[in-house]
C-alpha cells in the first residue's frame, strides 16, 4: 500500500484538496478532524488538557479559542499540549492505516498539516504539498472567524515556509486557479501514484 502525505501551510486549500482526493475513492486520514474529536465532550484529550489548562475546558470540552489564546500568551505551553495530543492522533492514524491495509486499499492518504514541522515525512512514501500565492493565502486566512494578523503571524512563524515545503515535495497542487484546476491536478497526480502502487503492496 502506497502511503501519501498531504500537507500545506494555513489557508492554502488543503481541506478542499482532501475532498477532491476522496472523490476518487481514496481514503484520507484527517488529522484536524481527529483533534476535533479528541477535544469534544468525552474526547481523550479533554481531561489531560483540563489538568494542564483548567480554564480551557468549557461544557466538558476543550474550548479551542481559549486554548489558542493561552498558547499565544505563553508559547511554552504548546509543547505540553502537543505531548498530549500527538500520541493520541498517532494511535488513531495507525488504526486507519491498518483498516486500509485490511480492506486491500492500494493508496492511503494522511492529511497532516504539520508534516514537516513534526518530522513525519519519513512515515510516508510520497508527499503532496498544497500551495497558493502568498497574497491569496493571506486573504483566505484573514477571512476566517477569530483570525487576526497577529494570530496569523504567530501560526506562520511555527510553520516551515511554503517555498521549502514545495522544494521538498514530490508533487505540488496549486489551488489559485479554482476548483476545477485543482481537481485536474489531483486526478493527474493520483493517476501517476496508481502506477507506483505495485511496489508498495
Amino acid at each position: 500500500m502506497l502511503i501519501v502525505g498531504l500537507t500545506g501551510s494555513i489557508a492554502m486549500g488543503k481541506t478542499k484538496t482532501a475532498e477532491l482526493i476522496r472523490e476518487l475513492g481514496i481514503p484520507v486520514f484527517d488529522s484536524d478532524a481527529v483533534v476535533h474529536e479528541l477535544y469534544a465532550t468525552g474526547g481523550a484529550a479533554v481531561r489531560p488538557i483540563g489538568q494542564l489548562i483548567p480554564n480551557a475546558i468549557r461544557d466538558g470540552q476543550v474550548d479551542r479559542h481559549v486554548l489558542s489564546r493561552v498558547i499565544q500568551e505563553d508559547p511554552t505551553i504548546l509543547r505540553a499540549v502537543e505531548n498530549i495530543v500527538h500520541p493520541l492522533v498517532s494511535a488513531s492514524r495507525s488504526k486507519f492505516l491498518a483498516a486500509c491495509k485490511a480492506r486491500g486499499e492500494s493508496i492511503a492518504v494522511l492529511d497532516i498539516p504539520l508534516l514537516y514541522e513534526t518530522r513525519q515525512q519519513d512515515m510516508v512514501d510520497r508527499v503532496v504539498v498544497v500551495t497558493a500565492p502568498q497574497s491569496l493565502q493571506m486573504q483566505r486566512a484573514l477571512a476566517r472567524p477569530n483570525m487576526t494578523p497577529e494570530k496569523l503571524e504567530l501560526i506562520l512563524s511555527r510553520q516551515v515556509s511554503d517555498d521549502e515545503k514545495r522544494s521538498r515535495a514530490d508533487y505540488v497542487i496549486d489551488t489559485s486557479a479554482g476548483l476545477e484546476s485543482a481537481r485536474q491536478q489531483v486526478r493527474r497526480i493520483f493517476s501517476e501514484l496508481e502506477m507506483l502502487k505495485d511496489g508498495h503492496k
